[in-house]
């Protein structure tokens, strides 16, 4: 009788357990990420801003991280500028030489490689977070100017392309903007 009674008891327990777990759970509810308020505007168009962010058991570990994330950025973003730039200049040159194009693709790998004068870190927060590590927010800001001039100075360098553009209005616009921006 008593094996009767555990047995019972054991089910009763058992179906109660398997009813209070059903199969539905309730939709989790997606967790908001931390950034602070100036992260990832633009607002000056005097510059470029890149951003980055880590988290690194160091501070200055994550500081670093995260400056090295905002210059791929920016090494990102110039080089799709100055792609975008100089397939204006060819669809306004009216040229589709391979060769030209092959060349475009080398000045722009070329510019976003290079070093800009007058970079730099225009905003930094690091916090502590609870499991001993730090979260790094940074933004690099790099002179608009300091693109065009690159851009303009590589145009100069590969003959074949200052051929295509020197005669262009686009290259002479690029051209007034940065005597201006002198």
């Amino acid at each position: 009788m008593k094996f009767k009674s555990l047995l019972a008891v054991g089910l009763i327990a058992l179906l109660f357990l398997s009813a209070c777990s059903s199969g539905k759970q309730s939709p989790s509810r997606p967790q908001q990420v931390f950034q602070p308020n100036w992260y990832g505007l633009q607002g000056n168009p005097e510059y470029v801003f890149t951003y980055g962010q880590s988290i690194k058991v160091n501070q200055n570990a994550a500081e670093q991280a995260a400056y090295a994330n905002a210059m791929q950025e920016a090494a990102q973003y110039v080089e799709t500028h100055v792609q975008s730039m100089i397939k204006n200049y060819i669809e306004e040159a009216g040229v589709e030489d391979p060769q030209v194009l092959a060349l475009t693709s080398s000045v722009a790998r070329i510019i976003a490689n290079a070093k800009f004068t007058g970079t730099q870190i225009s905003h930094r927060e690091t916090f502590a977070l609870e499991n001993n590590r730090y979260q790094s927010f940074i933004r690099v800001s790099i002179p608009a100017s300091e693109v065009n001039r690159n851009l303009r100075n590589q145009i100069r360098n590969e003959e074949a392309l200052y051929n295509q553009f020197k005669a262009s209005q686009a290259f002479q616009e690029l051209d007034r903007i940065i005597e201006e921006q002198q």
